[in-house]
């Protein structure tokens, strides 16, 4: 089992790609720390685990509440005796968010909360228990889209994914030396209810799919085993990185 005596905290893993990435590290040996807004959501993925028979607990979360990210992180090392790995997959991406020319304050104070502030809090309340534990990996879930302009722009959910980019870059190098490893993934066109939401016709859809060298959009599994091999030890020597697994759409020029 690659994650064997691990501790993995997981951010909106009540479904989509965080239900993934809680279900594969606790079937590799990782105990989990399940965190979600959506109750129902998160105690379902719980239940999912210990039926496979691993272990997981569930801390309901708001990202965006600083004391309820310190109590989520408290509670992990109170529960399982250590944090080893953080994997920051909590974010939205709603519809009103589109062109910065008609951003509203509301909808640029939600995404950026979420996306960025609760992507923080979780480092910063996380870093003291991994370097109490002897180091580990913290994996933020980016985007292409900060990677390249788009001409269906959603762009404060672009900007928050930037941003955590370079949160990335600057984590890495201040925690090397506590055996911290800070690294980024960049998912492509991810097919989860999140994006299906953005899909009003199938022309919508279209739009994006026809862009995907590989022909399809991708499955959360495609991440999360990413996310799996820097959670490892396999990954003793990465930090720092952004990790692009967009099925090419960031190489096609049309």
């Amino acid at each position: 089992m690659r994650l064997q005596g691990k501790v993995a905290v997981v951010t909106g893993a009540g479904g989509g790609m965080g239900r993934v990435a809680a279900e594969v590290f606790a079937r590799e040996g990782a105990r989990v720390a399940v965190a979600d807004l959506d109750p129902i959501g998160g105690e379902d993925t719980v239940a999912g685990i210990t039926e496979a028979g691993g272990q997981a607990f569930f801390v309901q979360t708001n990202v965006a509440d600083e004391g309820q990210v310190q109590h989520l992180m408290d509670a992990a090392a109170a529960r399982y005796g250590a944090v080893h790995v953080l994997y920051n997959n909590a974010g939205i991406m709603p519809n009103e968010d589109a062109s910065i020319t008609d951003m509203t304050e509301a909808i640029f104070d939600k995404v950026i909360d979420i996306n960025l502030k609760g992507a923080s809090y979780c480092c910063k309340y996380a870093i003291p228990h991994m370097i109490a534990s002897g180091g580990g990996s913290i994996i933020n879930i980016a985007s292409f889209v900060a990677l390249l302009g788009c001409t269906v722009p959603q762009d404060v959910y672009t900007m928050s994914k930037g941003a955590l980019i370079a949160q990335t870059k600057s984590l890495a190098v201040q925690f090397a030396k506590g055996g911290i490893r800070v690294n980024a993934i960049c998912p492509g066109p991810i097919e989860t209810p999140m994006l299906r939401r953005l899909w009003t016709s199938e022309e919508a859809r279209n739009l994006r799919l026809n862009r995907i060298p590989l022909g399809r959009f991708g499955a959360a599994e495609d991440i999360v085993y990413l996310g799996l091999y820097l959670a490892s030890d396999e990954s003793s020597w990465t930090t720092g990185a952004v990790m692009v697994v967009d099925g090419g759409i960031t190489s096609n020029y049309f």
